[in-house]
């Protein structure tokens, strides 16, 4: 049966690139078709079914693998489908029984409204958090810093070449390619798109005004889009001249360079744990669980930085599925967080860590 489990979660892997999935808004995201199919769970077991974030799937594959292992009743099937799919599917308004989730997964905390939908009660609890980088393929450029200012105006869709006098002022010495800029961007309602445009949104004022934080946006400029993370790496990679934004960790399995970017103190940062950790050490979770560090102000943070989020029922019908299911979320906030930073994701802080192993305790 393990076997069996981990073929069907790499077929599903394999299936990734190209996947488009739909907006955050609930009321506005068409179904999903291809539903991942179920897996073989043994005489006496219990399988736990969630889709969502496409952000965390690495650390998510790592630790249900690992979890599976230890506990062979207990099966895990997560469908990577985007914050915004994962969101729809968990409220459950209009979805197929293929598509009946356990829990959810997303960038993006819900909103009052969203919660407000689910019959049994809501719950977000953060598992873990990584940086949102910005990956480009120039060849010849291995080391690229780039301004606040320079970052906002590509993505606004102001700065169209790569030679543009703004960039070139923060990389003295480097010869850019007279070539247009194509930014990579979701089509789909992403919560990695939502963490950028937070950033974005806190950053610039022009950004602010017309456009603000949204999990799907009417991107200006020459943009490609693509469907997941992984999808977005993928075009980045193929497109000499492209940039987009992507979280950190699939851009290192891909292969891509990704920028330092200046950040609230003025320093060139470089996306990865290290970094991110530092700009969540003294932040607080509050009680609704939605903490959002739009720009960091320690001078050694990297700017662009996610917590994200399981969406649990605060009332399950099946008492056996609630234990196993906080069983496993209490395995991953503790145990768990040791596999993150080698797969490119931030540990939770402390503080973090046990404010979120206290709240599963709110699922009944």
């Amino acid at each position: 049966m393990a076997s069996s489990v981990k073929t069907t979660r790499a077929a599903v892997l394999l299936l990734w690139v190209g996947v488009t999935v739909s907006a955050c808004s609930v009321s506005a995201v068409p179904a999903k078709t291809n539903a991942k199919p179920k897996p073989d769970v043994p005489a006496g077991g219990v399988l736990l079914e969630g889709a969502g974030a496409t952000f965390p799937t690495l650390l998510y594959d790592e630790w249900f693998r690992q979890y599976e292992n230890a506990h062979p009743k207990t099966v895990i099937s997560y469908d990577a489908v985007g914050s915004g799919e994962g969101v729809r599917r968990f409220v459950g308004r209009s979805v197929t029984d293929d598509e009946r989730v356990d829990f959810g997964a997303s960038d993006a905390a819900m909103r009052d409204d969203e919660i407000a939908a689910v019959p049994n009660g809501a719950l977000l609890v953060p598992l873990t958090a990584g940086s949102v980088a910005l990956a480009y393929n120039l060849p010849d450029v291995p080391t690229l810093k780039l301004s606040r200012q320079a970052y906002a105006g590509i993505f606004m869709g102001q700065i169209r070449n790569w030679n543009d006098p703004l960039i070139g002022r923060a990389n003295p010495g480097v010869k850019f390619p007279n070539l247009t800029i194509a930014t990579v961007v979701r089509q789909d309602g992403s919560g990695t798109t939502f963490a950028f445009t937070k950033h974005l949104d806190a950053i610039n004022d022009n950004w602010r005004a017309q456009y603000g934080a949204a999990t799907l946006v009417n991107w200006p400029g020459n943009s490609m889009r693509a469907g997941g993370n992984e999808g977005v790496a993928s075009k980045i990679k193929q497109s000499v001249g492209a940039i987009g934004y992507v979280s950190y960790e699939f851009a290192i399995r891909a292969g891509l360079t990704t920028a330092l970017l200046q950040n609230r103190a003025g320093n060139y940062v470089a996306p990865g744990p290290e970094s991110s950790k530092v700009a969540l050490t003294d932040a607080e979770l509050p009680d609704n669980m939605r903490l959002y560090v739009p720009d960091p102000e320690p001078s050694s943070a990297y700017p662009v930085v996610t917590l994200t989020w399981v969406l649990l029922y605060r009332h399950y019908e099946d008492a056996r599925k609630a234990q196993e299911l906080t069983d496993l979320l209490r395995w991953c906030l503790t145990s768990g967080q040791g596999y993150a930073a080698n797969l490119g994701y931030t540990p939770l802080p402390p503080q973090i860590q046990q404010r979120a192993i206290a709240a599963l305790g709110g699922v009944r």
